[in-house]
């Protein structure tokens, strides 16, 4: 049980202290993987980013992902028997939330560069990992040294899946409970982390 995503963060920055002084770039899903990625940022004295990328979710079930949309590419995969015109007007949803995000959270700055960097890809937990895995994915087209995915809690199925997917080197999980329901469980207080929030955080991890 964490007390917020700061204890969280705190916990998870102890873990990753091995990385420090490494070529890191911390890769946070926005927004509830801010505050921690910002943690986990200063910690090892490493540029914080976002992964502006989403899942594209299943026509019958959301969560279940099929593909992942950015604003420079999209990945599919287990698209047998689904439309094409689902996921072509998927993808421009989509994208239309990722320029909005893109136009908030890059102001006054560039992406971080990933190639040959170490990237740890940060959220405050997760269900299913099908976002996660799909962004790693997204990350890999960029040529990184290597792909981390560090997080506070998820149930051990969901850990397996990253474990297993060709895109991740490493998994950091701090607790694996097998009653699992949802990531707010193990939090004692798990507000809405909201967008002025999250700009504030990138602006002040990324001061030169």
């Amino acid at each position: 049980m964490f007390k917020d995503r700061i204890d969280a963060g705190i916990q998870l920055a102890n873990k990753l202290l091995p990385f420090k002084d490494k070529e890191v770039v911390v890769l946070a899903i926005p927004r509830g993987g801010l505050p921690i990625g910002a943690i986990v940022a200063k910690a090892l004295q490493a540029p914080l980013d976002v992964a502006l990328s989403k899942k594209i979710g299943h026509p019958y079930n959301r969560e279940y992902a099929i593909g992942a949309v950015s604003l420079e590419n999209i990945i599919l995969k287990d698209v047998s028997g689904i439309h094409k015109n689902y996921i072509a007007e998927e993808t421009e949803r989509i994208r239309e939330k990722l320029k909005k995000r893109h136009q908030q959270y890059y102001q006054n700055r560039q992406p971080e560069e990933l190639k040959d960097k170490v990237v740890i890809i940060i959220d405050d937990g997760i269900a299913t990992g099908n976002t996660i895995r799909v962004t790693a994915e997204m990350v890999r087209t960029q040529k990184p040294k290597k792909v981390i995915v560090a997080i506070p809690v998820a149930p051990p199925s969901a850990v397996k899946s990253l474990e297993d997917s060709p895109h991740i080197d490493q998994v950091i999980c701090l607790q694996t409970p097998s009653d699992f329901m949802a990531v707010g469980q193990f939090y004692d207080f798990f507000n809405q982390v909201s967008d002025e929030e999250a700009i504030q955080l990138l602006e002040e991890c990324n001061v030169a």
